[in-house]
């Protein structure tokens, strides 16, 4: 599989979280790099953080399915990151997100709880917790020389 576009391991290079392909060059390039991708042998391309046009040349310059991660629709599939699209983060959410939920305070509210009974020894009880027969308890001892 193939990626470009906005690539998170770039993103120093690239200038943060930025689209990519803006420019008729940077578009060209990004034409020339998907076939080069198929070229040495990709299955699938998925193509992040482009305008649609740009998505679109590439889709029709290649054979392998193209997926679109903030591309357009001009492609076999769409990709978002569930974190993303469920509001898991309160801060930054990609422009080509739409948000379907807001999970992040639930998120939050449900960690917190959790720390707070491991920290009390309120968790795990005997409820969340496998049990073992007295009579091999003792065996376990025994054998441990106890």
């Amino acid at each position: 599989m193939g990626h470009i576009g906005l690539t998170p391991q770039s993103l120093a290079q690239l200038g943060g979280f930025k689209a990519q392909g803006r420019t008729a060059e940077a578009a060209l390039k990004l034409v020339e790099d998907a076939k080069a991708i198929e070229q040495a042998g990709a299955s699938l391309l998925l193509v992040e953080a482009v305008p649609p046009a740009v998505l679109s040349a590439i889709t029709k310059a290649v054979k392998i399915p193209v997926i679109s991660l903030g591309a357009g629709d001009d492609a076999a599939g769409q990709l978002l990151i569930v974190h993303d699209i469920l509001g898991f983060f309160d801060r930054f959410v990609p422009k080509f997100v739409k948000k379907y939920a807001n999970l992040n305070q639930t998120i939050l509210e449900g960690i917190s709880q959790y720390v707070q009974e491991v920290k009390s020894g309120q968790f795990p009880d005997e409820e969340h917790v496998y049990g073992m027969s007295e009579e091999e308890k003792a065996k376990l001892l025994q054998l441990l020389g106890n």
